[in-house]
This record gives structure tokens, C-alpha cells and sequence, in this order.
């Protein structure tokens, strides 16, 4: 008899309703999420900028997300950090803090990475865009009368091999910004790479080396301060917080447009209704004047978007980068 009713085809009716049976499981999910609290992992170690801003965007997602906590995973130019939220379970419950470097820098300067650069990541959003800046020693800027990129150039076509700049290691935005300003201007300087942006910019304060480009969020106190000379910013549009400053191809280097943006990203194949709610959340959450207030002090203003449009930059930095760090010839292992 049982046997019987097996080999009776189904209805239309039934069909639909087995499909609902099927389907309510993941939609209830969906609908009850989030329901445990979600961790926020920074590739980065404590007190920098981007844990800076995570911390405070955690804080005022809470209201529609929940507990969110803030987890520290630096190690190998974000790559740890970045492959634990590759890793996890695709239920948003894990969300990474990525940046240029890890996500579009990364894949083409290290051989080989635990993780894609687009499949293995769902874009929430983006959360802004920060300019690298051109700074110099200041005794060493004024000792030359270097005020302006034009200085640095002639500086450096009168007195080949002698200029220097430091960067926060092989393949980082700083080394690849040098590089370019070296192929678009026609000088040569010689890169000193760091283990680090802070330790470079402490050997370009004590005179070890003439100049580095900066990330703008980093470099605002050591400007404002006069500890160190600002050239120009690396994007096509100029800092509001830095409005003084032109931008490279402004100050006369054609084709220069490097910045560091960073965002939020979830692992990849997580549902797209918890990839919204997480969306609506941190939109929302960059709306609020306490964190447009900290993105300005970085030199950077809100630039939320939609996961789609996240998604789309990311692309195309991969694009462009790939040619970029195959001119520098820089790569890790």
C-alpha cells in the first residue's frame, strides 16, 4: 500500500507545499536574524584607525543588530583576519573590516591566499574613502625649498638616486604610490621599506629618509602639528579636511589616483536578506554626526553604499591594482 502511494505524482497543490516546507527553515532564519551576538573582526592590531572606527561603528549598529563584539586578528598585511570571515559560517553572524590592501591589493602581491577576493566575501558596505598623502621631513623640505610636488620632482632630477621615501613594507599602498610617482614623473628614488607604517613614519620624522606617502588618517596630527611638510593627496578629488592641498594630478602627475577606502564585509554565500538587514544597520550607523564627525579627523567623509555598489569598487580596484603591483615588481610569499 505504502508503496502504492510513493509512486503517485504530486499535485501542483502538494508540490507547492512541500516547497514551503522546505523553504521555511532558512526564511525563519532569515527573519529571526540576528538572534546571537556578531563578531566584527579588524585584520588590524588595537588603537589604529580602522579599530577605531569599527569599534565605533559596532556601537551604534548595536540599537538594530544587537551585541556586536570587536575582535583583533592582525597578521600578514590583514590576510589572518581577513580568512577567519572567509572561513566562517555564510550567516552573517561574522563580519571583517576590509580595506584596499587585503582586498584588492593583497591577491595580486602575495602568491598565494586562503581566500578569493570576491567569491569568498559578500560587500555590506563601504564606509569611506581615505586620500594617501605626500609628506616630507619638514627640516628636509625646508633646508631645499621644497614646497610643492614640482620642488620634489626638480629636487629629484637634479640630484638623481639621492631622494629616499619610506613605506609601511614591500607591496604596501605606500610602496606602490612611490612607484608610481617614480614612473609618472621620470625621477628615481630609492624605497626603505618598514615593518610598518609606524616605524617608517617615525624614520621620516628623525631625517632617515626624505619622504613617504601616508594614509591622510595617520598623517593629519603630524600635519596639522608641522612635524612634517603635505605635498598633495594621492585621490582625484581633494580632502574637505585638507582642502589646502591639491591633489597629485592638480600638482602636475597625470594618471595618480591611489586612495585607501575600507568597509564591511561578511563571508560569502550568506543569504542577501541578512547581507540587507547588515546593510540598513551600518548605513544607518554612518549617519550618525559622532561617526561623520571621526571620519572627517581622518580626512575622509561617509561614503555608505549598497552592497551592489560596494561589490563594483572592489572589481574594479583589482583591476587596476593588478598593474600596479606588477610594475612595482613587489611580492610576497
Amino acid at each position: 500500500m505504502f508503496s502504492a502511494i510513493k509512486k503517485w505524482p504530486l499535485t501542483a497543490a502538494a508540490l507547492l507545499a512541500c516547497m514551503t516546507i522546505s523553504a521555511a527553515p532558512a526564511s525563519a532564519a532569515t527573519d529571526e536574524f540576528p538572534s546571537k551576538p556578531i563578531t566584527f573582526i579588524v585584520p588590524y592590531a588595537a588603537g589604529g584607525p580602522l579599530d577605531s572606527m569599527a569599534r565605533l561603528l559596532a556601537e551604534k549598529a548595536r540599537p538594530d543588530l544587537g551585541t556586536i563584539i570587536v575582535e583583533n586578528r592582525p597578521g600578514a598585511g590583514g590576510n589572518i583576519g581577513a580568512s577567519i570571515a572567509a572561513k566562517a559560517k555564510p550567516d552573517g553572524y561574522t563580519l571583517v573590516m576590509g580595506a584596499v590592501a587585503i582586498n584588492a591589493i593583497n591577491p595580486w602581491l602575495y602568491e598565494k591566499l586562503p581566500f578569493d577576493p570576491v567569491t569568498s566575501f559578500e560587500a555590506v558596505t563601504l564606509v569611506a574613502s581615505v586620500p594617501n598623502v605626500l609628506i616630507l621631513n619638514a627640516d628636509f623640505a625646508k633646508s631645499n625649498g621644497i614646497n610643492s610636488v614640482s620642488d620634489l620632482i626638480a629636487y629629484g632630477k637634479k640630484n638623481p638616486d639621492l631622494l629616499n621615501f619610506a613605506s609601511g613594507g614591500n607591496g604596501s599602498a605606500g610602496h606602490l604610490a612611490g612607484e608610481l610617482l617614480n614612473a609618472r614623473s621620470g625621477i628615481k628614488t630609492v624605497h626603505v621599506p618598514y615593518a610598518g607604517a609606524a616605524p617608517a613614519k617615525l624614520a621620516l620624522l628623525g631625517g632617515q629618509v626624505n619622504f613617504m606617502f601616508d594614509n591622510l588618517a595617520s598623517a593629519a596630527s603630524l600635519i596639522k602639528d608641522g612635524k612634517v611638510k603635505a605635498l598633495a593627496v594621492t585621490t582625484l578629488e581633494r580632502s574637505s579636511a585638507f582642502a589646502d592641498l591639491p591633489t597629485m594630478e592638480q600638482a602636475g602627475v597625470e594618471k595618480f589616483d591611489l586612495g585607501t577606502w575600507f568597509g564591511v564585509f561578511t563571508t560569502g554565500g550568506t543569504p542577501k536578506p541578512i547581507v540587507d538587514k547588515l546593510n540598513a544597520a551600518y548605513v544607518k550607523a554612518l549617519q550618525d554626526p559622532t561617526v561623520r564627525q571621526n571620519l572627517l579627523t581622518m580626512g575622509s567623509d561617509a561614503k555608505p553604499t549598497t552592497p551592489e555598489e560596494f561589490a563594483e569598487l572592489v572589481k574594479l580596484d583589482l583591476a587596476k591594482y593588478k598593474d600596479i603591483v606588477k610594475a612595482s615588481g613587489a611580492k610576497l610569499f
